[in-house]
């Protein structure tokens, strides 16, 4: 890293964390828990509006930077802060509050001020709210809602990008990471070192934004809910059999990949981000690092991995979230790019599954039958698609499957959890697969350009796998081969 990059990554550093290694707290760090102790302060406030209760959040975690305070204000001379911080002081969830919103990696790879969502998903409160706040004060005061991007999003990326500028665009977002125990999530560890835009603070800014739209975006005659109940509406929703995610029309927290694009595409992201970082240096008094001539390139090669990352790309939930086995044996990597992509459905699981919980324990379970049952060294798909809005790692794109007889060489294997001979998929689960995990496998190189789509019965003839009713429906797929 040159001495710039090393100047600018620690300066980044002072808006988003200190790093140390206090151990953290026992408390549970999942979105319900926080969402039980905003209701234990809204129960002890009636009538207090959820802005002051979003601007007191941001108090009690020490938010009050100069970009924040340039598009929020600042939240300590607000009288209803105040009686609300003093309720969240005096609540037993201060701790929580305390721990659950102040973003930080320490130094052996622990990252806080993160979230478990419902949805399986990690989430980020720190932008997540600051995004709220946005859309809340644009809609009170019934002005543009123009610190949503910045806040949310547009600071954390465009120093992320900056601070690593001497790494490939790839290495400047995430990294990933997973939980001690979904159960009982208490402490969140990252796959390698941290960048300033882990996929924490990305899924909280893309929520951020989505919810800030949301509100800033209410007409005149309509009373923002709570701030519980805006967060239940988009991570507590239930999806319905026989309909998915097919059926939901408002925004819900499995869909913010594909919501957040529609809000934010039709931006230019790259003046947008180069607005946000030009206003961070003024009012830094840092304008000399606008002097440096990569800044353009270096924002323009870090929105394109963030594209293929975060909007092209599925969100794919990692072994560890589901709990997977190790893997017997040494896994065998794979050639790549691969020419073949087999299409399965697993059968047994019947069901379509439709949440978190019930996608891992399918996969759970399909991996115990295949490593006991079968006497395979893992699950034998290289992905699974849930019906719940995600995909499942199997194997993953670099490892050799289980999934048909004779082509695992040459093809992955993915399957998509249910019984697919007379009913077909819900059209977003069938989506997943046909347009973003093939785009992402591709863009990614794992997959060559001209890959050809195959049902499971056409490359082995004991199977009528992957159903009639899917088989079907995959003929008239686009790269289908007969």
């Amino acid at each position: 890293m040159t001495l710039f990059g090393l100047s600018f990554f620690v300066l980044a550093l002072c808006y988003f964390s200190t790093v140390y290694s206090r151990p953290a707290g026992a408390h549970l760090r999942n979105m319900d828990s926080f969402i039980r102790a905003v209701e234990q302060v809204e129960d002890s406030n009636p009538g207090r509006s959820p802005l002051a209760l979003v601007r007191a959040l941001r108090r009690t975690a020490g938010h009050d930077d100069e970009m924040t305070i340039h598009f929020l204000g600042v939240s300590y001379n607000l009288s209803d802060a105040e009686v609300l911080e003093t309720a969240i002081l005096n609540a037993s969830s201060f701790s929580f509050f305390d721990k659950a919103i102040h973003h930080i990696v320490t130094d052996y790879g622990e990252e806080r001020g993160v979230v478990l969502a419902p949805d399986g998903t990690t989430v980020a409160l720190a932008p997540l709210l600051l995004g709220i706040e946005s859309g809340l004060k644009a809609k009170i005061e019934g002005t543009p809602a123009v610190g949503i991007f910045p806040l949310t999003l547009g600071r954390t990326l465009g120093l992320s990008f900056l601070s690593l500028k001497d790494f490939p665009p790839s290495f400047r977002l995430g990294p990933k990471g997973c939980w001690d125990n979904t159960d009982r999530p208490k402490l969140f560890k990252l796959y390698r070192p941290a960048t300033l835009a882990t996929d924490a603070v990305i899924n909280g800014g893309m929520d951020g934004a989505i919810l800030g739209m949301d509100l800033s975006n209410l007409p005149a005659s309509e009373e923002p809910q709570a701030l519980s109940e805006v967060l239940k509406g988009y991570y507590g929703f239930i999806l319905r059999e026989g309909q998915g995610l097919d059926a939901v029309t408002r925004h819900v927290s499995p869909r913010r990949r594909e919501i957040s694009r529609s809000i934010l595409e039709p931006l230019d992201l790259h003046s947008q981000v180069m607005e946000t970082l030009t206003l961070v240096w003024k009012l830094e008094k840092t304008e000399w690092f606008a002097l440096d001539t990569a800044v353009g390139k270096a924002v323009k090669d870090g929105l394109q991995a963030f594209v293929h990352k975060y909007w092209d790309c599925p969100q794919i939930i990692p072994r560890c979230q589901w709990g997977a086995k190790a893997h017997q044996g040494t896994p065998i990597p794979l050639s790549l790019p691969l020419q073949f992509l087999y299409v399965h459905h697993t059968y047994q699981p019947s069901s379509p599954c439709l949440s978190f919980p019930n996608c891992s324990r399918d996969m759970r379970a399909m991996q115990r039958f295949h490593q006991e049952d079968r006497g395979w060294a893992d699950i034998g798909y290289s992905f699974v698609v849930g019906s719940d809005g995600y995909v499942y790692e199997g194997r993953g794109w670099k490892h050799l499957g289980t999934h048909t007889r004779g082509h695992n060489s040459i093809g992955y294997g993915v399957s998509i959890i249910g019984n697919y001979t007379a009913t077909l998929p819900s059209r977003h689960t069938m989506d997943l697969l046909r347009h973003r995990l093939v785009q992402c496998a591709v863009d990614g190189g794992w997959l060559a350009a001209n890959f050809t789509i195959h049902g499971h019965r056409q490359a082995v003839n004991y199977t009528s796998c992957p159903g009639d009713a899917l088989f079907s429906e995959i003929r008239g797929w686009e790269h289908f081969g007969e």
